[in-house]
């Protein structure tokens, strides 16, 4: 597999966590990913608390929107993150068969006190922060051969009815 890896990021509303991953993945993982993140129930905003946060670290986040999971099923995924236990359990299907990973990380915008909200969004952005070293510091060929390792089981379920269906995705991921 070559770069970019495609990575989405899956949160129910894509207003704060999603945002905040891939705003950072972004800016950390340079070239070597493609990214966004959607939802399931799109907010009209993204939460001014995640905004804030990232401009707090460099990233200007400002003027984007969230996103309806239907808006980036145009692409084949090589790996998709949830990052809320809702969308976990009603992540859609995919095409590519992508490898799924749950990060489950508590809603900040769920925090009624609004001295404290801007605590949790900051929370937030280190706890995603910290998970997206520990990724980054898996090799890239480590993280493909992943990714590959998933594509390869995919093989096990398939029948000889959908060859000609195979053939056509695995060449698209060489």
């Amino acid at each position: 597999m070559e770069p970019p890896i495609r990575v989405l990021f899956l949160c129910t509303a894509n207003a704060a966590r999603s945002q905040i991953a891939e705003a950072l993945l972004r800016k950390k993982g340079g070239t070597l990913f493609r990214v966004a993140s959607a939802g399931s129930s799109p907010a009209a905003a993204v939460r001014p608390e995640a905004v804030a946060a990232l401009s707090e670290i460099g990233i200007d986040w400002s003027g984007r929107t969230p996103k309806a999971v239907d808006a980036v099923t145009d692409v084949e995924w090589d790996l998709v993150i949830t990052l809320c236990d809702r969308m976990k359990e009603t992540c859609p299907t995919l095409p590519g068969k992508p490898v799924f990973a749950h990060w489950g990380v508590p809603d900040p915008a769920e925090v009624q006190d609004d001295s404290r909200r801007r605590a949790a969004f900051q929370e937030t952005l280190a706890l995603i922060a910290w998970r997206l070293d520990l990724m980054l510091a898996l090799r890239a060929d480590a993280l493909a051969l992943l990714i590959d390792e998933q594509r390869l089981r995919h093989i096990g379920t398939l029948t000889p009815g959908a060859a000609s269906a195979v053939a056509g995705e695995l060449s698209n991921h060489s």
